[in-house]
């Protein structure tokens, strides 16, 4: 049975999103993948709807970036995830950024270190 991961991420990182989720369309790939970006995301319909969708997830990924530390979105999902006591991976959005977030542990993407991640849970 297929993993649901949710991911977090800024909006600015949006094309980095549409990778994993490339990565994730794949015939081996052992997750499925719960968007939840939308235009207005500070709304309370909107936190009820990503708790919501957090909570049936098995796991969380977190796309890390510097744009990471301005989106309160991403901040509340992050948040979120830790509440309902969610495992959750960073992995680093871009090659040249290695933005931390405090309380996440963040790795260099690999397919590898995701499907170690999915496979743990």
């Amino acid at each position: 049975m297929k993993k649901v991961i949710f991911i977090a991420f800024a909006i600015e990182d949006e094309r980095q999103r549409d990778f994993l989720k490339g990565q994730s369309l794949l015939t081996y790939s052992p997750f499925e993948y719960v968007d939840m970006s939308v235009k207005e995301p500070y709304s309370e319909d909107w936190k009820s709807r990503v708790r919501t969708r957090i909570r049936r997830s098995d796991g969380i990924i977190v796309l890390v970036s510097k744009n990471s530390l301005s989106s309160s979105g991403q901040k509340w999902e992050i948040q979120c995830a830790k509440e309902e006591g969610k495992k959750i991976l960073g992995i680093w959005a871009y090659s040249n950024d290695r933005t931390e977030i405090s309380g996440i542990t963040t790795k260099v993407w690999s397919w590898d270190t995701i499907k170690n991640f999915i496979n743990s849970l």
